[in-house]
């Protein structure tokens, strides 16, 4: 694999099957996080013909404040999860527009951590959602003991230096884009975090837009190439670890 998207979301994508058949042949691998449980059952099928391409699992806690995913989504995915060793994307958002499900938020995410620790299953990874909550997700992964059993990454990490302090000293992993390097503060996490626990992501496709391969695999170079000038390294040397250490979280 020359690259792999850490999160990725082929479902969202006008033609995520075209998209993955051609990352496919360009050497790319992905992670398709999924923002429902039964979007999870839709891509899992898509993408079984694709060796490139893992599906996770997962609750978007955006769907859970809109209203669009209920309890029995939740309960969906606690099964679901009891044999799927990938997840996400789960977590929690305490942004203004979704602080009014904060409760429900927080239910749901222990709920499914909680399921990950009574299921243990070998290659478990979780992709993690972490908006002015990370102290919370880390409260959580840490009660259920799921820190300590599981690969977990926060994917654009956006909380303070002391919430990344306590990340890294937990042994999360952090995958970087293309929008956590556009600021100061994220150049300078991508920095600091440590290379064995550093990943490369994109978050595609963006909202009203014409994604496909080319862009993600632009997008997947570009974010390689500054991430390696933000830390002083090869940029050819950097991407190989960082592909060969994903398509092993992967088993790609």
């Amino acid at each position: 694999m020359r690259y792999v998207d850490m999160h990725c979301h082929l479902g969202l994508m006008r033609d995520g099957l075209a998209c993955a058949r051609e990352a496919e042949m360009r050497g790319i691998g992905i992670l398709d996080a999924s923002v429902t449980p039964a979007g999870y059952s839709a891509s899992r099928e898509a993408y079984a013909a694709c060796p490139n391409v893992r599906v996770a699992a997962g609750l978007h806690p955006w769907w859970l404040s809109d209203g669009t995913c209920d309890d029995a989504d939740v309960d969906a995915l606690v099964e679901l999860v009891s044999n799927t060793p990938r997840v996400g994307e789960v977590g929690l958002d305490f942004s203004t527009k979704h602080l009014p499900s904060k409760d429900a938020q927080v239910h749901a995410f222990t709920r499914v951590a909680r399921a990950c620790t009574e299921h243990p299953l070998d290659g478990r990874l979780l992709t993690i959602h972490a908006v002015r909550s990370a102290d919370t997700v880390l409260d959580i992964l840490e009660e259920t003991g799921l820190v300590l059993e599981s690969v977990c990454i926060f994917h654009w990490f956006s909380g303070t230096s002391d919430e990344l302090a306590r990340a890294r000293r937990a042994g999360c992993w952090f995958s970087i884009n293309a929008h956590m390097l556009a600021t100061r503060k994220g150049r300078e996490y991508a920095r600091i975090v440590p290379e064995d626990r550093l990943l490369l992501e994109t978050d595609a496709p963006p909202s009203n837009a014409d994604f496909g391969c080319a862009e993600l695999e632009r997008e997947l170079a570009d974010t390689s190439e500054r991430l390696a000038a933000i830390r002083h390294a090869d940029a050819r040397e950097l991407a190989c670890r960082i592909a060969e250490r994903s398509a092993a979280l992967l088993d790609l």
